[in-house]
């Protein structure tokens, strides 16, 4: 099947993957849109997995002012190099990150930052929503593993399904950047601030 410059394009206003891998996409795929993004995506994991090894020590700390000042965020993103660091495809998603932890109001980064306490009491809840369910107990740790599996995309930044595109979630987004970059970066550390709250 012939890749058209049109199809080329359809995919990266998409997925802001480089043409070379758009259209390399689409030719994996027999031009299918879907597929060719989902191939993208692998590939971003691929090379996410392979960077991840690299020491992200440069960086942006991106801010994000919502509401009239009523809510305000800061986040760490860090990468391997200065070059990358002041690009604006780097800064941008950077800002992005921050905007939608203004919207989607995480508590913590990553699932391993979540306290074995918090988990351990919704362990029990689950168990305890499942049996009154008359749920038979051999399945019962599967729907406990699910339901904690929904808790972590609500409440753990790199798991929750960005607000500008519900198709992929925060990781997504970073080793997305990682695949067009070539270098390993690091969401590290993020504060929200909501006028007025836990006065």
């Amino acid at each position: 099947m012939d890749i058209t410059a049109s199809m080329v394009k359809e995919l990266r206003d998409k997925t802001n993957a480089g043409m070379m891998d758009c259209k390399e996409a689409l030719s994996a795929s027999g031009g299918d849109l879907e597929k060719a993004v989902e191939y993208l995506r692998k590939k971003g994991l691929s090379a996410a997995t392979k960077r991840s090894s690299k020491a992200a020590k440069d960086g942006v700390v991106a801010s994000y002012i919502h509401m009239n000042g009523k809510i305000g965020v800061m986040v760490e993103v860090n990468c391997e190099t200065d070059f990358v660091a002041k690009t604006d495809n780097f800064r941008t998603m950077a800002k992005d990150i921050a905007m939608h932890i203004a919207a989607a109001n995480p508590t913590y980064l990553k699932p391993d930052d979540v306290p074995e306490d918090v988990i351990g009491r919704e362990n029990s809840i689950y168990r305890e929503q499942a049996l009154a369910e008359g749920k038979p107990e051999k399945i019962i740790d599967r729907i406990i593993e699910g339901k904690v599996k929904k808790f972590y995309e609500e409440v753990c930044l790199l798991n929750q399904k960005f607000v500008k595109d519900m198709d992929i979630t925060i990781q997504t987004l970073v080793n997305n950047m990682i695949a067009k970059t070539g270098e390993n970066i690091v969401v590290r550390r993020f504060a929200r601030f909501q006028l007025g709250e836990d006065l």
